[in-house]
């Protein structure tokens, strides 16, 4: 069945600019649910109104990865907030949605591409998880309606 299971935003950004420098400390923010402005962004993230027509206004990221990551690297039980991805799924093939439009509690998002993992990763899950994650990243993506979603079971179409 597929799921939202978790939602996440943060006001600030972490890592993504830090090339070379401290990470920040900026709070993921676990929310029930979240607005998704179409061509802006996730209403409340970093990366609302980040640039025009950028390709990561939400990011996504499947449960089964972070759980088998988890296990693989001996951190079970890794917070979902540790990956700062937006939007944590289950029971999706995220990288089948990569060059796809789809469909998910009545929003239309375009899904853009892999989000691939950086040095950064081994920081804040565990040493290897940057090498671990390629090709299992999650999906960077475009959103292309207007509306809200929420931690529930969801079709997506």
């Amino acid at each position: 069945m597929n799921r939202i299971e978790h939602l996440y935003i943060s006001p600030g950004h972490n890592y993504f600019g830090h090339h070379g420098g401290p990470a920040d400390d900026h709070p993921v923010v676990a929310v029930a649910e979240v607005e998704c402005i179409a061509g802006r962004g996730l209403r409340g993230d970093r990366f609302f109104d980040y640039k025009p027509d950028y390709k990561g206004q939400i990011s996504f990221f499947a449960m089964e990865v972070l759980e088998a990551m988890g296990k693989e690297l001996g951190v079970p039980g890794v917070e979902p907030a540790a990956v700062r991805r937006n939007i944590f799924t289950r029971g999706f093939d995220l990288n089948a949605l990569i060059g796809k439009e789809f469909e998910i509690q009545g929003v239309r998002f375009a899904g853009m591409e892999e989000c691939r993992p950086c040095y950064w990763m081994d920081q804040a899950v565990a040493p290897g998880a940057e090498a671990w994650l390629k090709g299992r990243g999650g999906l960077r993506a475009k959103i292309l309606s207007d509306g809200w979603l929420r931690v529930a079971t969801v079709a997506a179409t």
